[in-house]
């Protein structure tokens, strides 16, 4: 491999071989840089194209650097280190409680009563002079370009494939159940197949033109499978008196479902296993990601997904010690 001289060596490249380097892993490189495994294998493959050198080769089941990978190691640490260092007194006068900008976030929907209520607690006690806008998420186009032109500051989504130009965190995984009227005759059931499963009639929250940022439609599509959308509505807080009165399912993540079936008298039904978890994950441009704003941002979503991951690992024991007392 020729080394490129006009090689387009950027930051973000930077920073990959950076964590690539000191971690020899490019698992545990994805997970700590919030990227997805395949986005920094090619990361890898651009990083060896650009400087010639294989970089981290295999020894026996692990990879070592290379010579020259230990010794770019050193030098693109001081590179980041002054890089950062220019954001350092931002950061020094960047000051929440004082701090008068607007912020806007787009939020699934389903995130509202059980998510957002924390966010805008916090928000409002570290931040009270900050305007917060959260808002429900466009068509997908529109979403990604605000994002970019800093229109908006930061994505909590839950649909299965997220573009991977984006800087990702992993939030919360849920399971997806199916909620019905007690008297529906799907309700006596544990779970059901995915045959059975698509042979109901659904009721969902998101327009057939956002198909793409759907968990449920999204994930569908990945299977090649579609479902029967008999009902739409225009948002969440229809859902629950639309399903009492008519024959139709909604499937969503287990936390909002529980907070459905505690107000009204809801069955809940396990959705069909390849359907899987719902995964709930944040996302920000590259541009604002050193930004001391959007990391503080980030730090309030996180301590609120810690708070409700720790709660969801409760609500499991329980159902696990339910299942068992029936069991026996």
């Amino acid at each position: 491999m020729q080394p490129h001289h006009d090689h387009g060596l950027d930051v973000r490249l930077m920073r990959i071989l950076h964590v690539l380097l000191t971690e020899c892993s490019v698992s545990r490189a994805a997970d700590l840089l919030g990227q997805s495994q395949p986005g920094v294998s090619q990361a890898l493959k651009r990083l060896r194209e650009i400087l010639g050198d294989p970089l981290l080769v295999r020894s026996g089941s692990k990879l070592v650097p290379t010579e020259r990978g230990s010794e770019l190691l050193g030098q693109v640490s001081g590179i980041l280190m002054a890089i950062d260092g220019i954001f350092e007194s931002e950061a020094e006068t960047f000051d929440p409680a004082e701090d008068t900008r607007a912020i806007r976030i787009y939020a699934a929907n389903c995130l509202g009563t059980f998510f957002m209520p924390r966010i805008g607690e916090l928000l409002r006690q570290e931040a009270p002079n900050m305007m917060v806008s959260f808002c429900a998420t466009p068509v997908e186009r529109e979403m990604f370009n605000e994002l970019e032109s800093g229109d908006i500051d930061l994505i909590i989504g839950n649909w299965p494939m997220p573009r991977e130009n984006l800087r990702l965190a992993p939030l919360l995984d849920a399971d997806m159940v199916l909620v019905m009227r007690p008297d529906h005759p799907m309700a006596g059931r544990s779970a059901l197949t995915m045959e059975e499963y698509l042979g109901l009639a659904h009721l969902s929250p998101t327009p057939h033109t956002s198909a793409a940022i759907s968990p449920v439609d999204g994930r569908l599509a990945q299977l090649d499978c579609k479902r029967r959308i008999a009902f739409t509505v225009p948002e969440f807080t229809l859902v629950p008196p639309v399903l009492a009165r008519t024959d139709l399912v909604f499937t969503s993540s287990r936390p909002f479902a529980e907070q459905m079936a505690s107000q009204a008298p809801f069955a809940l039904v396990e959705a069909p296993p390849e359907l899987g978890s719902m995964k709930f994950y944040m996302l920000w441009h590259e541009r604002v990601h050193q930004s001391p704003c959007n990391r503080w941002l980030r730090s309030v979503v996180r301590r609120v997904a810690g708070e409700l991951n720790g709660l969801e690992t409760l609500h499991s024991r329980k159902r696990g010690d339910l299942d068992i007392k029936a069991i026996l």
